[in-house]
């Protein structure tokens, strides 16, 4: 029988994690590390001084050509009309019914029609086909770049110090949340974000396999903590970040889980828009919310959120004992009527209930400025 890793992905990193004695796992159709000394030390060395990440596996697509901004604006749910270079807006991409093909970040590069679309790993081909087949009428060129591109994120209180001194990018220190710039390393084309799936202050570098692993190799020799993509979990789940499958989903529109703010309803249009403004009139049967949990008990995705009398009102999507804030706490879907904040909701472990309440889905808070 055909060993399953063997059709697994590999990122340029892979070597160096093996090296490091990572736990792999597969993850996105990759083989990813899920964590290298442990997802507690590697949790608090990107909350409290820098760790870095392999997310060489995320997607680029390219989108250019004298209708990009026109149409970008039609798969997409922000509003890039006036969006300048250097700029980056997080929303979504939805099928026509308001449920979420995917979520991501879109780039406006310096070329007067150039855009990088940043998408996640496990849905590179379908948002592909999805961008393609939405492209009839406008004139665009789409270029899937993800095989040619590696990235690591920097994330934490030291990360640019240890982005400007340790790999000598100065352009880091002026960038303010959500900008970038294109420059180069070693001679070859880099895009540096300040951005992160961390809560923390934090860059995404974006260059060649080649130099991202020399980057990694300075880094780590710098004492920059090497972090695999299970405490990535813990820290975007303790920022109220989503994670696409489990708070956004085919099934999940960006009003039910709380991301509407993300959706421009005012602008011209853009696929799913009737839909979401619908769903603002007319409400939705469930939302994703936030729960505290008044017990260490732990809640896990799938665990049923019920009533006092054992009525099942939800389902919790993540759930995790919160590193940072040394509480149980998760998110999960509930029906709408239970969702204001201080609602009493019952978490069923196994054969036990433990109580909790409606809390906001961003526990943690970092008190970073820029």
């Amino acid at each position: 029988m055909e060993n399953e890793n063997s059709t697994l992905q590999l990122t340029c990193l892979h070597d160096r994690h093996l090296a490091l004695c990572a736990k792999m796992s597969p993850f996105a159709g990759f083989d990813m590390p899920i964590q290298y000394s442990g997802i507690t030390e590697e949790h608090n060395a990107v909350r409290n001084a820098v760790g870095m990440f392999d997310v060489s596996h995320m997607g680029e697509i390219f989108v250019s050509g004298p209708d990009s901004r026109r149409f970008v604006n039609h798969i997409f749910t922000n509003d890039v009309t006036d969006l300048p270079a250097g700029k980056i807006l997080y929303g979504m991409m939805l099928y026509p019914d308001g449920g979420t093909v995917d979520d991501l970040l879109v780039y406006k590069e310096t070329a007067p029609d150039g855009f990088l679309l940043v998408v996640n790993a496990s849905n590179i081909a379908k948002d592909e086909a999805w961008i393609r087949e939405n492209a009839a009428g406008f004139d665009v060129v789409i270029r899937n770049e993800s095989p040619d591109w590696g990235q690591i994120a920097v994330q934490g209180p030291g990360a640019e110090k240890a982005v400007v001194e340790v790999l000598g990018l100065a352009e880091a220190a002026p960038l303010g949340f959500y900008e970038f710039c294109e420059t180069a390393w070693e001679g070859v084309r880099l895009i540096l974000s300040r951005t992160g799936y961390t809560g923390e202050d934090g860059f995404e570098l974006y260059t060649t396999p080649e130099k991202i692993c020399r980057m990694w190799d300075k880094l780590l020799a710098a004492g920059v903590v090497p972090c695999g993509l299970g405490c990535r979990d813990t820290l975007r789940f303790e920022a109220g970040l989503p994670l696409y499958g489990d708070e956004l989903s085919p099934e999940i529109s960006p009003v039910m889980a709380g991301f509407s703010m993300f959706c421009k309803l005012d602008k011209d249009e853009f696929i799913g828009k009737e839909a979401l403004a619908a769903q603002k009139a007319g409400g939705v049967a469930r939302k994703l919310v936030g729960i505290e949990i008044h017990d260490k008990a732990i809640p896990r995705a799938g665990y049923p959120v019920e009533l006092e009398d054992g009525t099942e009102v939800g389902v919790v999507t993540t759930g995790y004992h919160s590193i940072t804030l040394d509480k149980s706490i998760c998110f999960a879907l509930v029906d709408a009527a239970y969702a204001p904040l201080g609602t009493p909701l019952w978490i069923r472990i196994r054969k036990k209930t433990f109580p909790g309440e409606v809390v906001r889905k961003r526990f943690y808070q970092t008190n970073y400025k820029k």
